[in-house]
């Protein structure tokens, strides 16, 4: 295999000179003269034979050629300390933190008794947990916010591994409208009464978690949603786990639906980078994991 005629060095030029928007300005970013980096982009643009960068006016505007050596440079660069930060880790060994990320769809009691469970045995390593809805949980991977996450997408660029298949109910409190009709419901029904639903917390929002109509109130937070059902206020589909107490006690009551009464939504379990990902991480996977195929396994009551 042949040994690359550019440096890292080289492409971090590069690099610094476009996003710090010429020269002068990439030679203050770099603590380098701005002689040294005419010099090491010229050489750069010598090796591969291309024309990098054109003057216009008093500005180095990139060629249609810079502009695909920018990109794949910049991805070089990104790797690279990416690498770096890898190696870092795994000279640390055990993690000093874990970040996780997990939509509120996944059962909190259970995601809490992992979290015991791997603090029992690793008191010492500190948790950020970043409870997500919808979209938050894959801007918390593809912005770096996190070590691992559980969501219902696994975003471009990622790999994921099913963990578990979540049963939403639609119900409501036996005391709403919708269930002294008395007979199966239908879309048009729905339609005409308030729709809780609890809002993406990622940055476009851009996902309306299903809701039907412009009838809804929409919340932050799960626990405020379930509560507002209980009090006769709207219906909502449930994680049949979230509102497994309500459902017992009878303080919410599934809607009979003629069609649509029950969803399913499977969860993947994402490293951030499976192949860097430090022992504290893996460990807790399996916590995960185990705990997950421990209560499939149990008959429910």
């Amino acid at each position: 295999m042949s040994q690359p005629r550019i440096t890292l060095d080289q492409w971090n030029a590069l690099v610094a000179v476009v996003e710090a928007g010429g020269y002068a300005q990439a030679s203050t970013r770099l603590h380098r003269t701005q002689s040294t980096i005419t010099y090491t982009i010229k050489k750069l643009e010598d090796l591969l034979g291309v024309k990098v960068f054109e003057i216009q006016g008093r500005k180095a505007v990139l060629t249609p050629a810079g502009q695909v050596l920018y990109r794949r440079g910049r991805a070089l660069v990104d790797e690279a300390t990416r690498l770096e930060l890898a190696a870092a880790e795994l000279a640390r060994g055990w993690e000093p933190e874990i970040r996780i990320a997990v939509d509120i769809i996944f059962p909190t009691w259970l995601l809490l008794q992992c979290l015991a469970t791997f603090g029992d045995e690793h008191p010492e390593i500190r948790i950020e947990l970043i409870e997500s809805v919808l979209g938050g949980t894959e801007d918390a991977l593809t912005e770096g916010r996190a070590d691992l996450a559980i969501g219902g997408v696994v975003p471009g660029g990622f790999l994921g591994d099913p963990v578990m298949q979540v049963r939403f109910v639609c119900a409501a409190a036996p005391s709403h409208p919708l269930h002294a009709l008395g007979r199966t419901l239908t879309l048009d029904d729905l339609r005409q009464h308030r729709h809780l639903v609890v809002r993406d917390s990622g940055a476009q929002r851009s996902r309306s978690g299903g809701w039907l109509n412009e009838k809804r109130w929409t919340v932050s937070n799960k626990a405020t949603s379930i509560r507002a059902a209980c009090m006769g206020l709207g219906y909502a589909w449930y994680p049949e786990e979230s509102i497994r107490e309500e459902l017992d006690s009878g303080a919410l009551v599934p809607l009979p639906l003629e069609q649509g009464r029950e969803r399913y939504v499977t969860l993947y379990l994402i490293y951030a980078d499976r192949d860097t990902a430090g022992p504290g991480v893996r460990r807790l996977t399996e916590i995960i994991c185990a705990a997950v195929r421990k209560q499939e396994s149990t008959p429910t009551p």
